[in-house]
C-alpha cells in the first residue's frame, strides 16, 4: 500500500482495551506515563501499559479514537501511551437509530464507524464487538476489515496483536488493482 490515504484505519477503543477491567491498580509505574494534572483523579488511568503506544505506532495504519472518550483520549490517554494526537470519530446524535440497532443486537458504533472509513480498511478494537457487528459490517463495507473483540478483564493481549498483524499483512499482501 502506498501513500497515507491508502493505508487503513484502526479504530482504538479506550474502555477495555487500553483499560482493562481486570488489571489492577497502580499496575504500571508512574514514571513510565505522562498525563495533565487533572487526569490523574481517574483512577482507571493507571491500568494503562504504557507499552502499548510504542506497538501500536509500530503498525501500519492509521490510528483513530473510536470511544466515548472523544476529546479526552487525546488529552488523558495519548500521552500515557506517547501517542500523538489522534483523529477521534464523532458519534452521531441518532437514538432512535441506536435504540433498533440495541434492539438488533448491533453496537451502536458499529454503522458510524462504516461511514467514516468510508470503503477503506479498517480494524477495530473494541470488547462488545459481536458476530451481529461481523455480519452488519461484512454486508455494508466495500473494503477489508477486522472487528478484533478485546477480552476486556485483560485489555489488548499479544494475540490480539498477532491478530492485527496477520490481517494487516493479508490486505498489504493484495495487489493493486491496475488501470488500464
Amino acid at each position: 500500500m502506498t501513500g497515507s490515504a491508502q493505508r487503513p484505519l484502526l479504530f482504538l477503543d479506550v474502555d477495555g482495551p487500553l483499560i482493562p477491567f481486570g488489571a489492577l491498580s497502580q499496575q504500571y509505574p508512574t514514571y513510565l506515563t505522562v498525563s495533565p494534572p487533572h487526569a490523574e483523579a481517574n483512577p482507571l488511568l493507571s491500568r494503562i501499559n504504557p507499552d502499548h503506544g510504542a506497538r501500536l505506532m509500530t503498525l501500519p495504519c492509521e490510528l483513530v479514537w473510536a470511544t466515548s472518550w472523544m476529546d479526552d483520549a487525546n488529552e488523558c490517554i495519548a500521552p500515557r501511551l506517547g501517542l500523538p494526537q489522534l483523529a477521534i470519530v464523532s458519534w452521531p446524535q441518532a437514538p432512535e437509530t441506536e435504540q433498533q440497532d440495541e434492539r438488533d443486537g448491533l453496537h451502536w458504533k458499529t454503522r458510524t464507524l462504516v461511514t467514516w472509513a468510508a470503503g477503506r480498511p479498517f480494524a477495530w478494537l473494541d470488547d462488545e464487538i459481536t458476530n451481529k457487528d461481523r455480519a452488519w459490517v461484512s454486508a455494508h463495507h466495500p473494503g477489508s476489515a477486522l472487528l478484533q473483540r478485546i477480552n476486556p478483564s485483560r485489555g489488548i493481549t499479544e494475540a490480539d496483536y498477532r491478530a492485527l498483524l496477520e490481517w494487516l499483512r493479508s490486505i498489504d499482501a493484495t495487489p493493486p488493482s491496475s488501470a488500464s
